[in-house]
């Protein structure tokens, strides 16, 4: 493995994985917010609401991203939506994610004592007042190891954008590996994940210890 070669193919590759960054990181602050949004529905007595999002959210759970990303970038300007390959791709990514969060987050607000609430009636406070300061507190405490293990896969998935032709982490490292004719490449992407994967760990065991004060 020449380092030569290697500082040369490394700029591509960290590129790559800017763009697999922004992917993440707004696919995390569209979805994270979507998800509670729509646990909240799921979990409310409007019955019409909640059937229109247990359907949306077994459509996002019961098809693969890749056919969606697929669907979002070339099957939607057949009825005149059209969106670029960056656009397209968090779309997909933040509706499928946010279906999976939406399911996290609604058994964490089932498995909280149906009596709180009833405290904070007696408290005088509002349902917004509730569950900003008493329910979403707990809520996220029991649903940090799932949110986990869902963030560790959106590292990866990713990945997937290449299908709409997005210059992503592991596109830069094919189209090395191609070029070149070697797997140095992929095994530099490969370690990149592992790296990117450690730190957003690290990062979910510090928010787990800001938490552990919630009993």
């Amino acid at each position: 493995m020449s380092m030569q070669y290697i500082s040369e193919i490394l700029p591509s590759l960290f590129q790559g994985a800017a763009l697999t960054l922004q992917i993440f990181f707004w696919t995390l602050v569209g979805s994270l917010p979507l998800g509670i949004l729509v646990s909240l529905g799921l979990t409310s007595k409007i019955k019409p609401l909640k059937w229109i999002l247990e359907i949306y959210v077994w459509l996002m759970r019961g098809t693969p991203l890749l056919l969606q990303l697929i669907f979002v970038f070339y099957g939607l300007p057949i009825i005149g939506i059209v969106f670029e390959r960056y656009d397209a791709a968090l779309v997909a990514f933040i509706l499928n994610y946010a279906a999976y969060f939406a399911e996290i987050f609604r058994g964490g607000l089932q498995s909280v004592d149906q009596g709180q609430f009833e405290a904070a009636r007696v408290l005088r406070l509002s349902y917004w007042q509730t569950l900003r300061k008493i329910i979403i507190p707990q809520v996220i405490k029991i649903v940090i190891p799932s949110i986990g293990n869902e963030v560790i896969n959106l590292v990866k998935d990713s990945s997937l954008v290449y299908v709409i032709g997005l210059g992503d982490l592991l596109r830069a490292g094919n189209v090395a590996t191609s070029r070149d004719v070697t797997l140095v490449p992929l095994m530099l992407v490969g370690l990149i994940y592992l790296i990117l994967v450690g730190i957003c760990t690290l990062i979910l065991r510090q928010v787990e210890k800001c938490y552990a004060y919630f009993k």
